[in-house]
């Protein structure tokens, strides 16, 4: 069995939907990517902060599978990690590493960053209207109902950072599970 892994990172200063691949990310604690739009203690998704600018920002940092990027490229969408303006807006893309079915407040290591940077799970991404601007038809890929009525949301997960320092691609992802009881993953 492998270890996961990260496959790309990512950031973007401004509010765009995709952002650009870099060789490398500083995490910084309690506040996200360095130098991205979304960094901060408060919320700083647009229509989020629209609401309530004063919320607890619990989207500091988006993580995405390669392997839903790899399930969508064979169903047609012009979706890869490691390409402007053909990625879902993540930070980090992972490998090996079935995201959202993790529970709440798992803590993904990045020991490899220099002081081993730490992201803490706080819910799935919501999808909204912008995925199916970015590509028609995706948003039904990403977020639908199943058979038994739930609502199945799988456009990543996102996180805030318990502890700063870098990471790059190629570096491994350790797992730290929460005590129990496990609760799921919710949308934030």
């Amino acid at each position: 069995m492998s270890i996961p892994s990260v496959t790309a990172v990512s950031q973007a200063p401004s509010h765009t939907f995709s952002k650009s691949v870099v060789g490398a990310i500083t995490l910084v604690a309690g506040l996200g990517v360095q130098n991205d739009a979304h960094a901060g203690a408060t919320v700083k998704h647009t229509s989020l902060a629209a609401h309530d600018p004063s919320s607890p920002n619990l989207r500091q940092v988006h993580l995405i599978p390669y392997e839903l990027l790899y399930e969508l490229k064979g169903k047609g969408f012009d979706i890869t990690y490691g390409q402007p303006r053909r990625q879902l807006g993540e930070n980090i893309t992972t490998h090996g590493l079935d995201l959202a079915a993790l529970p709440r407040g798992t803590r993904l290591h990045f020991p490899a960053g220099g002081g081993g940077a730490v992201v803490e799970l706080t819910g799935l991404r919501q999808p909204g209207p912008g995925i199916e601007r970015f590509k028609p038809g995706l948003l039904q890929q990403v977020c639908y109902q199943a058979r038994d009525g739930r609502v199945v949301r799988r456009a990543g997960v996102m996180g805030v950072v318990v502890a700063g320092g870098c990471v790059r691609a190629g570096d491994g992802v350790l797992v730290a599970m929460p005590a129990l009881p496990h609760v799921g993953l919710g949308p934030v």
